[in-house]
């Protein structure tokens, strides 16, 4: 089927539907969507206002102080459950991703598995919530620590994983006796109100069985960044989970920290992967490839630049310029595709803007320009750039969203790895090669300083059993991972003296009569 014979309108109300979501929750309302697959309106969602959204925070406020009471393992019941719900309705919700977002069949349904996945790991996590008993200095005394939840997390997702990013948050913070207020993409609601309304079977489900859970318990607001603001202020919101641009992470850490709120900040990422003289091209070639096109270039561990070594770079670049000017382009929806749309105009212009650098750099550009425009004049695909730079300089630096592999000669590891780390951005990174020595350098204190490095694999994507985030811009935060449930948490420390006498901690006397 050609992308004029598409009828997504259609097709996305049924989805819609066959999910749960209401009607009136996706027509009538203020805030059209748009699918980037060919451009055409989707829906259009009632838009919350602030006061609406200070609502929902009260809301989820008052549920929190019920939902805390509830034994940890009962609250993995209920994600248990959500994760039943997923399964159930992965064929639609991955569908449905692939028609908001624009990513391809395989890459929808993978983030609804990214969901089922962090669900698994959560309900394991309900009866893990530890602490530790500590040495004490003091005779007849018990030292330990405690974990208690926070309150009402707030989460606010990017467009480009529009239901994967709030499960990381949700599944952990509600485990662990939080309530969560989410606040969406204004680019990608649909998805948003289909998450929630399979939430709310989970919900319903759980209460059948006996279970407990309060109203208000995972709220949602729909709408532009005003209403974010709204989210980042309240006093009733003491963590923010904020995935977005480093410009993003800018307005909000200081906004936060101004009310000492925490922040789980994961922000832009310019990854790199380093091609060493000993690396397997063959793998190389897919590692790249894929790190570099999927999802268009739209994902926050997209590879952007790539250090080759002398030594094999005459080999490698023309494979993958032949890759680059084969690779099927087209709708995400037909099999067979492996790059969809850009989300929209915008990241086209952006994209354009970061070749016109380059190529005043010196930069030479194979790929890059508009395809499949005359069958689908509203949409945004794009045939991949790699552009070959005499130097890590302009838009180099930067983070394009964009499939744009930037490819520069190198002929020294450290001078390598000093171009490597020279970026502000510290998300995600890789190295191609079989010497041991030079991978565990790329491993050790002196190699990446990135929160995620990769031997032989590419930097793009994640397991959810592995920590993820990245340093310096950044922003420092981690979501899953072995101990990211403590960032949704506070601790306490406490003494016990079952004894019958009061010592002092270092020795101190303070005798009274």
């Amino acid at each position: 089927m050609s992308l004029s014979d598409l009828d997504l309108p259609r097709e996305t109300r049924g989805l819609l539907l066959d999910l749960g979501v209401a009607e009136a929750r996706f027509a009538g309302g203020t805030l059209k969507v748009r699918s980037p697959v060919d451009g055409s309106e989707i829906g259009r969602v009632a838009e919350d206002d602030a006061a609406g959204t200070a609502a929902t925070i009260a809301a989820a406020h008052e549920a929190f102080l019920a939902w805390r009471l509830v034994p940890a393992p009962q609250r993995g019941e209920l994600v248990r459950l959500f994760g039943e719900e997923l399964r159930a309705g992965k064929a639609a919700l991955g569908r449905l991703v692939s028609l908001e977002v624009g990513k391809i069949v395989s890459e929808g349904l993978g983030e609804v598995q990214e969901m089922i996945d962090i669900c698994d790991f959560a309900v394991g996590l309900s009866r893990q919530l530890y602490g530790l008993t500590i040495a004490t200095e003091r005779a007849e005394h018990r030292m330990m620590e405690t974990w208690h939840p926070l309150g009402v997390v707030g989460i606010i997702s990017a467009f480009n994983f529009p239901v994967a990013v709030w499960s990381w948050n949700a599944a952990l913070a509600l485990v662990c006796g939080n309530a969560v207020v989410w606040k969406p993409s204004e680019k990608t609601p649909l998805t948003a109100l289909a998450t929630t309304a399979l939430f709310e079977k989970a919900l319903a489900r759980f209460a059948a069985g006996g279970g407990t859970a309060p109203a208000g318990l995972a709220g949602l607001i729909l709408g532009g960044r005003d209403l974010g603001e709204v989210l980042v202020d309240h006093p009733k919101v003491p963590l923010v989970s904020a995935t977005g641009s480093t410009t993003m992470g800018r307005a909000v850490g200081p906004r936060l920290a101004g009310r000492f709120a925490r922040a789980i900040l994961e922000l832009g990422g310019n990854n790199a992967a380093i091609v060493a003289p000993s690396a397997d091209l063959d793998l190389t070639l897919r590692g790249v490839a894929f790190s570099a096109m999927g999802t268009a270039g739209q994902r926050c561990t997209s590879l952007r630049r790539l250090f080759v070594h002398d030594s094999v770079y005459d080999a490698l670049v023309p494979r993958l310029q032949k890759a680059y000017g084969s690779v099927t382009i087209g709708s995400p929806l037909e099999a067979g595709t492996l790059i969809g749309p850009l989300i929209d105009g915008a990241a086209f212009e952006r994209m354009q803007r970061a070749l016109d650098a380059a190529r005043s750099q010196g930069g030479t550009v194979t790929g890059g320009e508009r395809a499949l425009e005359a069958d689908a004049p509203d949409a945004f695909y794009v045939r991949p750039a790699l552009v070959e730079m005499p130097a890590q300089c302009g838009p180099v630096e930067e983070e394009t969203f964009a499939p744009i592999l930037y490819v520069m000669r190198y002929s020294d590891f450290d001078e390598a790895l000093a171009l490597h780390n020279a970026v502000p951005q510290g998300l995600s990174s890789s190295i191609f090669t079989n010497d041991i020595r030079e991978a565990e350098a790329f491993l050790s204190d002196r190699g990446s300083d990135c929160g995620i490095a990769n031997v032989n694999i590419g930097p793009s994507g994640a397991e959810i059993g592995g920590a993820f985030g990245g340093e310096k811009e950044t922003g420092g935060g981690r979501e899953s991972g072995s101990d990211a449930w403590k960032a949704y948490m506070r601790r306490a420390t406490n003494t016990i003296n079952y004894g019958r006498s009061l010592p002092l901690a270092q020795g101190v006397k303070f005798d009274v009569a």
